[in-house]
């Protein structure tokens, strides 16, 4: 099926995308700041351009939206048309961000990944239950974890060789 847009209206509504300042980020930095989290955002000079940074506790959090990171939850559906383009286009962002997960660790941060499905849609957790993980990973200095809506988990990094 082709686009329903010409190339320039579609690269348009590409561009209009937010990289910063999304719903689930501002909804995130209101649970951090409530716990009383202090914290820079878009840290330009950390891979991967991290969210929030939380330098008294040495972590990161990044929220990746579940279709753009590849989230295999019920928000991520893979597009009827043009499937193998975005197919590739979301298998790279994901590889993208275990590279910058695993230099981060590498660089001794923890590293956390508050997918969106935990924030939002019919089975997202409950602001109590989601403020009270995020508490409960910064506090206890564990490694590197992800929530979605079964809750924390651990969050696997592998650490790609070195080269040169």
């Amino acid at each position: 099926m082709a686009d329903v847009h010409n190339p320039g209206t579609r690269s348009k509504n590409m561009r209009a995308i937010g990289t910063r300042d999304t719903a689930i980020e501002k909804r995130l930095a209101t649970l951090l700041n409530a716990s009383g989290f202090r914290f820079t955002v878009q840290d330009a000079t950390l891979a991967g351009r991290p969210d929030f940074v939380l330098q008294q506790y040495r972590c990161i959090v990044f929220t990746h939206g579940c279709f753009w990171h590849q989230h295999h939850c019920e928000l991520f559906k893979i597009p009827a048309t043009r499937t193998e383009f975005w197919l590739e286009k979301i298998g790279k962002n994901a590889l993208r961000d275990k590279r910058d997960i695993a230099r981060l660790a590498e660089q001794g941060w923890r590293v956390l990944v508050v997918w969106e499905c935990a924030l939002r849609g019919k089975n997202k957790l409950a602001e109590g239950a989601l403020r009270d993980r995020l508490e409960e990973w910064i506090c206890a200095g564990i490694g590197c974890a992800q929530i979605d809506t079964q809750g924390i988990a651990p969050l696997e990094v592998t650490f790609p060789p070195h080269t040169g």
